[in-house]
């Protein structure tokens, strides 16, 4: 009998140090539970804080705006997904964030133009021509001072002389002279030419008649290297733009836009009134009609504040009011864009309604110029003197 006693007793013992012993450990996991909660609670609000003072300390901005090494009187101008300018002796291309991707010695008082591919650099009777990745195609001196010169897929139109005796020179890219026509403008003035086609295979000029009774535009269309397919008197009224789209011609007055096809034949029923209204920009899509961005001429004359816009897109006609006053505006892929001092602008070309956001640069910065958008969807602006690159929301 005590031999059994003393057994059930160890027993007991035994029993009482293990759930003594499990306890223990349940109170230790419990306890270290409890420490890695609040380590973990402590790293989320340090990361948070951390985060909050690197954000804080953070130029504003960084990542959405860079901030470009070029000034804003440099003519600034978007090239493909880049930013020329020129600085009074050298042609810079950079990246649309601000690197430096080629500089051509341009010269003293030179002008550009860029086209979708290369860019046509003059001054004096010189002229370049120079590809995307900044290698000279063309390195010339041309019989005449150049007036302008424009680019397009496959060839340049340059023009040289006198003002109201000039020359219309094309050339392909490589600087190769394909056409010559001076009797057509004699006593003319070419006000502007562009490319036009699939393959930019035909050409369209501006020329004004400034020795008639009456100031008179004509446009005349051209097969390159071929013939004259087209011309037609546009009258009094300044005509300022041409847009190709779906295989016409829309030409912008201050009274009117009309549309011809490549042999000058008008399209009537195409005819939109937009006295009061100027063209700023325009969105050509691969399928569809253009949409072409309008403002009020009152609010880009001078100092731009613009207040309304307008598009039209094939017979559509619609109308925006942004929320302040802009220096600028554009459409890009189906949006429209609007620029203010302190504020950007956004609203779907179907919609009414702008959604706003401030402006990716330094605190107390006001925007005060618009100079176009890069393909890669980055706007170019400036404040005073220094230019960013802000990308767009969409």
């Amino acid at each position: 009998m005590p031999r059994t006693k003393n057994r059930h007793g160890d027993q007991l013992l035994r029993s009482r140090s293990r759930n003594a012993a499990e306890q223990k450990y349940t109170e230790d996991q419990r306890r270290s539970r409890q420490i890695r909660s609040w380590i973990i609670l402590v790293a989320l609000i340090l990361a948070v804080l951390l985060g909050f003072h690197f954000l804080r300390g953070r130029p504003r901005g960084e990542g959405g705006s860079a901030k470009l090494p070029c000034f804003a009187n440099q003519n600034v101008t978007p090239f493909r997904d880049g930013v020329l300018y020129y600085d009074g002796a050298s042609l810079h291309c950079l990246s649309s964030t601000g690197t430096i991707r080629w500089s051509f010695p341009a010269g003293e008082e030179a002008s550009f133009c860029a086209g979708p591919k290369h860019v046509a650099i003059w001054s004096g009777m010189r002229m370049y021509l120079v590809d995307q990745n900044g290698n000279a195609t063309y390195n010339e001196s041309l019989e005449g001072t150049v007036q302008f010169v424009r680019v397009g897929e496959r060839y340049c139109s340059v023009v040289v002389g006198a003002d109201t005796e000039p020359k219309l020179i094309i050339k392909d890219l490589q600087g190769a002279q394909i056409d010559v026509e001076q009797e057509a403008y004699s006593g003319l003035m070419i006000l502007d030419t562009g490319f036009f086609g699939e393959q930019g295979e035909y050409l369209w000029t501006l020329s004004l008649d400034v020795f008639g009774t009456a100031p008179n535009t004509i446009l005349n269309t051209f097969q390159v290297g071929k013939m004259n397919t087209g011309e037609v008197s546009l009258g009094e009224a300044l005509t300022y733009k041409v847009v190709y789209e779906n295989a016409r011609l829309r030409v912008f007055n201050t009274q009117q836009c009309y549309t011809y096809d490549y042999k000058c034949v008008q399209d009537t029923n195409a005819t939109m009134l937009v006295y009061g209204w100027k063209l700023i920009d325009y969105d050509i899509p691969e399928r569809g009609a253009a949409k072409m961005l309008m403002a009020r001429t009152s609010q880009t004359s001078g100092v731009q504040a613009i207040r309304e816009l307008r598009v039209l897109e094939g017979s559509s006609d619609k109308r925006y009011t942004v929320p302040t006053d802009c220096v600028g505006a554009s459409i890009w892929r189906g949006n429209i864009y609007a620029f203010g001092s302190r504020y950007l602008y956004r609203a779907d070309v179907n919609s009414q309604q702008f959604f706003v956001s401030g402006m990716p640069v330094p605190e107390n910065t006001e925007i005060t110029a618009f100079f176009g958008v890069t393909s890669d969807g980055r706007a170019l602006v400036a404040s005073g003197e220094t230019v960013y690159s802000l990308s767009l929301p969409r």
